[in-house]
């Protein structure tokens, strides 16, 4: 069928040592999954149900590219997070199944506004100005899985102008990778070219314009972002 008007281009993600692209269908993200980062948000860390919210694709911002500071906020936050990229997907995906379900992994940053997440909370509204405007999620390149396997512990890092901001394991995620894709397909029909964010540690802060942010998962990936 013809269109009315150009469709939109898909959304695609350099994969390391390729010259082929992941394409995009999906983002979800993770909220509140280090015990550290529930506490400093004013959270119980307890275990509980995971809960879910999304980005959009063209959200994601690639490796190599600069962060804008968006308009109508004053407090930017940073939240570094490994990201899982699928290359088949399916609903109630057993536990033992999920990795089966993954292509590879990167180091992404969920840039939040901070100012307007909070007025959305106390009003009870949704999250979607507060972290799915544009840019919001810049991504390194993705390693693919036959390559780094499966990480299930690493460390996990961000600093701002050199200064270490953020800092933890892999291994302190409250709801693990296996776990996450199997919960989030009991809600959502999983697909090739899904994206999840997996939830930051403690640590997170505000950026300005003129931070030089710099961020990775050991033995996965790193990136570097400029705020203009």
């Amino acid at each position: 069928m013809e269109t009315i008007i150009p469709p939109p281009l898909p959304v695609l993600l350099p994969i390391s040592g390729s010259l082929v692209g992941f394409p995009v269908r999906r983002v979800y993200c993770v909220g509140r999954n280090y015990a550290a980062h529930a506490i400093e948000m004013g959270h119980d860390p307890d275990r509980e149900p995971p809960f879910f919210f999304q980005k959009n694709p063209d959200n994601l911002l690639a490796a190599g590219n600069t962060f804008p500071y968006p308009p109508l906020t004053t407090d930017v936050h940073h939240e570094v997070e490994l990201v899982v990229v699928l290359k088949r997907g399916g609903s109630d995906i057993a536990v033992e199944d999920a990795l089966d379900c993954v292509y590879g992994y990167a180091v992404g940053i969920d840039f939040t506004r901070r100012d307007l997440q909070a007025e959305a909370k106390k009003a009870g509204k949704p999250w979607a100005a507060a972290k799915a405007f544009e840019h919001s999620a810049p991504l390194s390149a993705i390693a693919s899985a036959e390559t780094i396997g499966h990480p299930v512990n690493g460390n996990i890092w961000l600093k701002v102008n050199g200064d270490l901001r953020q800092q933890g394991d892999l291994d302190q995620m409250i709801w693990k990778v296996p776990e996450i894709i199997a919960e989030l397909s009991k809600l959502f029909t999983l697909a090739p070219g899904d994206v999840i964010m997996t939830g930051t540690p403690s640590g997170v802060g505000p950026v300005a314009r003129g931070d030089e942010v710099t961020c990775g998962v050991d033995g996965v990936a790193a990136l570097a972002v400029s705020v203009v």
